[in-house]
């Protein structure tokens, strides 16, 4: 599915596959993602006016807010970054400066795309491999097929090309040894370079300028024709691919269909009240964060990036803040606010069992490759749901995540002795539940260092 087939209700049913409950936050990304894809059929000058209708997230911490965010990217097959807003500083202070996010997000498009164009080019570079390795399996004038050969030991012939030809396709050479020279990693001369912000992506921009600038340096390597294969699809499918247009596509995908998701946006909010130092330096990198959402054009080594229509959706739990707190010029720059609920033992009951990835598929998936038929009864899974809810309300409530914690404590007996276990079925119930939990869920202090 793309942006162009995706319905507002189609969007949020997908969603709902891989997150439980938050139906008004599924409903604001679902609409921010189609009145996207409705801007870009307007007609111009129109078109260009209509600004993306950001989103700000409010809830605490594992609800869902960046599973919703990451899914929606997979399902719009959008360039997708998460970066904590927290990471951020004023320019003028040494750490990453916020045009640094539009830098990271162009460079995954890059990857994208080239991914991409470099699944339609399979075909064309694997008769090319195939060609290669021919070659290296029959160098000329050699008579490396003699034992194949109908003349008995004479050159290579085209008969004698076709059989290997016919063996390589049917998989019989695959432990055949040949030689080939293969490019080795090359040594970046590291080079020190003392500036107040974007380091990090001066210091990228200066390893792939050296990186032109040396030569590649080859190695003569002993490969199996498999080893070889993997090699060689990787080189014939780079030529194949036209950069120029790689960047192109790239660089445009980021401007129309890019989603920045800017977690712990709280963190940088300042109560206004008694505002001190740290507070106004939190304040400063909302005023370089704002150009950014608001549209500007960002230098890349791709080439410029436009900013005006990429989708922001912020995200915070806003425990000592709140999102008035944060300068009114960004706030502006995100009309769309919900509210997530918290959740219950209800909500970790569903999310254990429904989503299409849910943990108890995962562990069922992972002991099956031991052999062992894992099944678990519904007591089961509502007890672990309880205590993951009632260590929630007695500890720090960090949502969903506990029950990671909680199923990991339950089966790490099984777990680790499952490669020696004979028995080929196990079935968890509530009571085997309780006696692997049972003194952590009583006792709070144990249960807040353990679970």
């Amino acid at each position: 599915m793309t942006e162009e087939t995706l319905t507002p209700k189609e969007t949020v049913i997908q969603l709902d596959q891989y997150v439980i409950g938050q139906h008004d936050a599924k409903r604001a990304v679902a609409l921010a993602l189609r009145n996207r894809w409705r801007r870009r059929q307007v007609e111009p000058p129109l078109r260009d006016e209509i600004a993306p209708k950001n989103i700000i997230m409010i809830g605490p911490t594992g609800v869902g807010k960046t599973e919703i965010a990451r899914r929606l990217s997979s399902l719009a097959q959008s360039p997708f970054l998460k970066i904590e807003a927290s990471k951020f500083t004023e320019v003028g202070y040494v750490g990453r400066d916020v045009e640094s996010m539009i830098r990271d997000l162009t460079d995954l498009a890059i990857n994208m795309v080239k991914e991409e164009e470099k699944q339609k080019v399979q075909d064309k570079a694997t008769g090319m491999v195939e060609e290669k390795l021919l070659d290296l399996l029959l160098p000329s004038s050699r008579d490396s097929s003699a034992d194949l050969s109908e003349n008995g030991g004479s050159e290579q012939s085209g008969s004698t090309r076709e059989k290997f030809r016919n063996m390589l396709r049917e998989g019989r050479m695959e432990d055949r040894v040949v030689e080939m020279d293969v490019e080795q990693s090359r040594e970046i001369p590291m080079v020190e370079v003392f500036s107040n912000t974007g380091m990090g992506d001066m210091g990228m921009d200066m390893k792939d300028m050296f990186g032109k600038m040396f030569p590649k340096k080859t190695q003569r390597r002993r490969l199996s024709v498999a080893e070889a294969r993997e090699i060689l699809q990787k080189e014939e499918a780079e030529k194949l691919i036209d950069m120029d247009q790689v960047t192109q596509l790239a660089v445009q995908r980021t401007e129309q269909s890019g989603i920045i998701f800017l977690d712990e946006i709280d963190k940088i909010a300042a109560a206004r009240e008694g505002a001190r130092g740290g507070e106004v330096s939190r304040e400063g990198v909302q005023r370089d964060l704002l150009p950014i959402v608001e549209g500007a054009t960002v230098s890349t080594k791709h080439g410029m990036v436009k900013t005006d229509h990429i989708l922001f959706i912020a995200s915070g739990a806003f425990h000592v803040s709140k999102p008035s707190d944060l300068v009114p010029e960004l706030q502006g720059r995100f009309p769309i606010r919900v509210e997530l609920d918290a959740l219950g033992e209800e909500e970790f009951f569903r999310i254990l069992t429904e989503p299409q990835n849910a943990l108890i598929k995962q562990y069922v998936a992972l002991l099956a490759t031991e052999n062992i038929t894992l099944h678990f009864e519904e007591s089961a899974v509502r007890e672990m749901a309880r205590i993951a809810a009632s260590v929630n309300e007695k500890t720090e409530n960090i949502g969903a995540r506990r029950l990671q914690t909680v199923i990991e404590r339950v089966l790490d007996p099984l777990l680790f002795d499952a490669p020696d276990m004979e028995e080929q079925e196990f079935t968890i119930d509530d009571g085997y539940v309780k006696k692997q939990l049972a003194d952590i869920s009583e006792d709070k202090d144990l249960s807040r260092y353990i679970l």
